[in-house]
């Protein structure tokens, strides 16, 4: 019956649709499953392993784990072979939930899933999952069971170097090595810039420096993430100076920077308020033509709308745009933000229409942004309109911002246009009250 319901609405459906549905909305494990099964029958969603990936990593993130393996074992049955990735993602949502005996106890049972890998790539994914969610002990512990029984490789080594890194374990990072060597496996420039990053988070710098210095007399020339590495040493360690001359460094020896070192220095310097040289590095990094991620550009704006003018917030946004970057929800509410709070009104209408021509629907924190701003400059008439506006689509701004607005238009002699907002706004809190009754009873209108 569910299912015929579904078919009947005759929506135009996509993976992306499938992703938002199961992602975002409140339903069980099993109604999510149903639905997915669903929406891999239609003409839209084809049935291969990128559409499972989506449903693994929805159940996995809800913890409906039951489901998650049922999943799992049924693709087989559906003539979709589980790969790597498949059983990456389970395994990731088990250590996630802290549930690290589960996420061993898939691995040892992968096989019987059908799972298109070899055993050696499996063990890499489970200890890759327990040393990215900082269970490295329980990595280790793994580590040594299965050493001797399983055919370990460069990238087993690596991956448990790399988390004794995140702990800054020197020794325990030195250990894994040998045995790296002894095994006759040569470090390589990951395993580098694993033991580089690890002596910073132990505050050991100089020794990150001389590793770094003698790299080219053991054979191995220095790539992009030993480069990460020495520029995030030095940020963490706040000398700004030293990062961008290993960035320029970098340039110089024909080593081409990537996203995730762009990454790191604009982050670094606008943490560190050296938001000129950070616009600076922004610049170099869209004339490379690299895109910045629309979860990075985020991070970037989020420092910036937290201290001085909204300038360099601006800056970033629009090059951003302008690059074809798609910009967050989220980023444009911190931009409405910081220029409602300095009155910037004709900026902040222009990114406003700019966040709806993307889709974007205003909620009720939007239009308190946008009345705010217009407050702040004296633009009361349009303030009502707006807030008019915001309360005919159901939303009831908060009490805060209507004193705000009422205190204004009764200081500027305006007591009808005040009247006629308080009789709206009381109409509208008598529905949001209703509203909120409705929803607590479990009542959906």
């Amino acid at each position: 019956a569910i299912e015929k319901a579904l078919s009947s609405l005759g929506i135009d459906l996509s993976i992306d649709i499938v992703a938002y549905v199961v992602d975002r909305g409140s339903l069980s494990g099993e109604a999510m499953v149903t639905f997915f099964n669903w929406a891999i029958r239609e003409p839209g969603v084809s049935k291969d392993v990128d559409s499972y990936y989506v449903i693994l990593r929805a159940l996995g993130r809800r913890k409906f784990f039951s489901f998650m393996i049922d999943v799992l074992r049924e693709m087989a049955c559906e003539g979709v072979t589980p790969d790597l990735q498949c059983l990456t993602i389970a395994m990731d949502s088990f250590t996630r939930a802290h549930y690290v005996r589960r996420a061993i106890q898939l691995f040892e049972e992968s096989q019987g899933f059908g799972v298109k890998c070899s055993i050696t790539e499996s063990f890499n994914a489970l200890l890759w999952c327990l040393c990215e969610r900082s269970h490295v002990t329980a990595a280790n512990s793994a580590f040594n069971a299965k050493k001797g029984k399983i055919a370990f490789d460069s990238c087993t080594y690596n991956v448990m170097i790399s988390g004794w890194s995140k702990l800054g374990e020197v020794e325990e990072m030195e250990k894994v090595l040998k045995e790296m060597v002894e095994s006759g496996f040569g470090p390589n420039c990951l395993s580098f810039s694993y033991l580089i990053e690890g002596l910073g988070r132990a505050g050991r710098v100089s020794d990150s420096v001389e590793i770094f210095d003698n790299m080219k007399q053991k054979g191995c020339v220095p790539d992009a993430n030993v480069y990460n590495a020495m520029i995030c040493n030095f940020m963490f360690a706040r000398d700004f100076d030293e990062s961008v001359r290993y960035y320029r460094r970098m340039i110089d020896e024909e080593c081409e920077p990537d996203l995730e070192t762009y990454s790191k220095l604009v982050s670094g310097l606008i943490k560190g308020r050296k938001v000129a040289d950070a616009l600076e590095i922004y610049e170099e990094l869209l004339s490379r033509g690299i895109v910045p991620t629309t979860g990075l550009v985020t991070s970037f704006l989020k420092p910036l709308c937290s201290y001085g003018p909204p300038h360099a917030a601006m800056v970033i946004y629009q090059k951003a745009r302008k690059a074809g970057c798609k910009i967050s929800e989220s980023a444009y509410k911190l931009l409405l933000k910081r220029l409602s709070g300095f009155g910037k009104c004709g900026m902040l209408l222009n990114v406003w229409d700019e966040m709806q021509e993307c889709g974007y629907l205003s909620d009720v924190e939007v239009y308190e942004y946008i009345v705010d701003g217009l407050c702040n400059i004296g633009h009361l008439e349009n303030a009502v309109l707006v807030m008019e506006e915001a309360m005919r689509k159901g939303f009831c701004p908060n009490r805060l911002v209507y004193s705000r607005i009422s205190n204004k238009l009764m200081a500027s002699n305006k007591t009808e246009l005040a009247y006629k907002l308080f009789r709206k706004i009381k109409e509208a809190r008598v529905k949001e009250n209703a509203r909120r009754f409705w929803r607590r009873n479990g009542w959906h209108f």
